[in-house]
């Protein structure tokens, strides 16, 4: 099962895609592929410490992977059940990656090879991405790059995916 949960911040997507893959997996292992970047931002360690709390009962085996997803394809070797948290930290990271600025066609490129080895190697995947597109237009030209990519994966993964989620306030909706 290939499935993508979508929703804005703090929309209550993770919790739910938790939810669906613990489901999935009926009982057995799972990994949490993790691709934030944890600095020394005060908010991200919170947000990182709630997301471990929450999941600490359910069996996850994390893989912290914030770039090269293709890289963590080889740590899944049983239970091929999979959460991946999230695409829009993986999409920035691959595209800032190193101080470094990548081109938009080529982020999104290494992305879905990513996304393609991970799901090809998974009996069930969750993919939890990110609304970033309704709080305005008046971005730089990085940031509006960085828009596109993530709306180009995000509609690949939505082509791909067998189920679709959108999360609103708490309330998951099917969309596919």
């Amino acid at each position: 099962m290939f499935t993508l949960v979508y929703g804005g911040s703090a929309s209550g997507k993770s919790q739910f895609a938790e939810d669906l893959i613990c489901k999935y997996s009926e009982g057995k292992n799972k990994y949490y592929i993790a691709t934030m970047k944890v600095g020394e931002d005060e908010e991200n360690i919170e947000r990182v410490e709630k997301h471990r709390e929450q999941r600490k009962n359910k069996g996850f085996e994390t893989i912290e992977c914030p770039h090269d997803l293709e890289s963590a394809v080889s740590l899944i070797t049983s239970d091929k059940n999979v959460l991946l948290e999230c695409v829009s930290n993986l999409v920035a990271n691959e595209m800032f990656f190193g101080g470094e600025i990548m081109g938009m066609e080529e982020t999104v490129e290494k992305v879905q090879k990513g996304i393609k080895s991970l799901a090809d190697a998974s009996d069930n995947v969750v993919f939890v991405t990110n609304n970033v597109f309704e709080s305005g237009s008046d971005y730089d030209v990085t940031t509006l790059s960085y828009m596109d990519a993530l709306g180009k994966v995000n509609r690949d993964l939505f082509e791909k995916a067998d189920e679709v989620y959108e999360v609103v306030v708490g309330i998951p909706l099917r969309i596919k």
